[in-house]
């Protein structure tokens, strides 16, 4: 049996996965390790404030994906990863890092998750969250508001500029790549009752 059952959980920003993260790591406690693909965006401490807010997020190049490929391997060979830090109220890493301990089960959530092949490879199980744009923008407003010290206007500049192009190029496409589809995000409870059933038995020793 496999040391750890390793998960990812993509979907467009707003659908819901973040919410679905966190249920999995409420309902199962210690036995699970958050990652985030958001931790590895990259740093930029050559620009200006203001010239990081103009940065397009949503694209695979904002990320640095070869550092999350190498930590999940890690995590799943039973060894602790680094990961960064990073702080979205100023558009960049802090100088801090975080460690991250392997567990049975390894959470890989991030909008772009499912759309490089080489870290697809390591889930043993990929999931996504799909929600109507109308709900994921609403969210969106708030979550920036709220979270992440965003104005209104910078909100729906980047949902126009970036997001929702770059939604409809990378993340979309990338739910073809998924074993599990969850519409309407945490309201389907047949779906999230089969993702936490098999997440139960494999914790629990259960062959499936």
């Amino acid at each position: 049996m496999e040391k750890n059952l390793v998960i990812g959980i993509a979907g467009g920003s707003g659908s819901g996965k973040s919410t679905l993260t966190e249920n999995i790591k409420n309902r199962f406690g210690d036995d699970v390790t958050v990652v985030l693909h958001d931790y590895y965006y990259k740093a930029h401490d050559d620009m200006t404030y203001d010239e990081r807010a103009k940065l397009n997020y949503d694209a695979p190049f904002a990320y640095d994906t070869d550092i999350l490929i190498r930590d999940i391997a890690l995590l799943k060979q039973g060894k602790k990863a680094v990961a960064p830090v990073y702080d979205f109220s100023i558009h960049n890493r802090r100088p801090e890092t975080q460690e991250i301990l392997p567990t049975k089960v390894i959470v890989v959530e991030g909008i772009l998750v499912l759309e490089e092949k080489q870290l697809c490879d390591l889930f043993d199980i990929k999931v996504y969250v799909d929600s109507d744009a109308d709900i994921r923008i609403i969210r969106r407003i708030k979550r920036d508001m709220q979270q992440r010290a965003r104005s209104f206007d910078s909100i729906v500049n980047q949902y126009i500029t970036t997001v929702k192009p770059m939604h409809e190029m990378y993340v979309e496409p990338s739910k073809k790549n998924a074993d599990i589809v969850i519409l309407h995000g945490g309201e389907n409870t047949v779906a999230l009752d089969l993702l936490y059933h098999k997440i139960a038995n494999f914790i629990n020793g259960v062959e499936q």
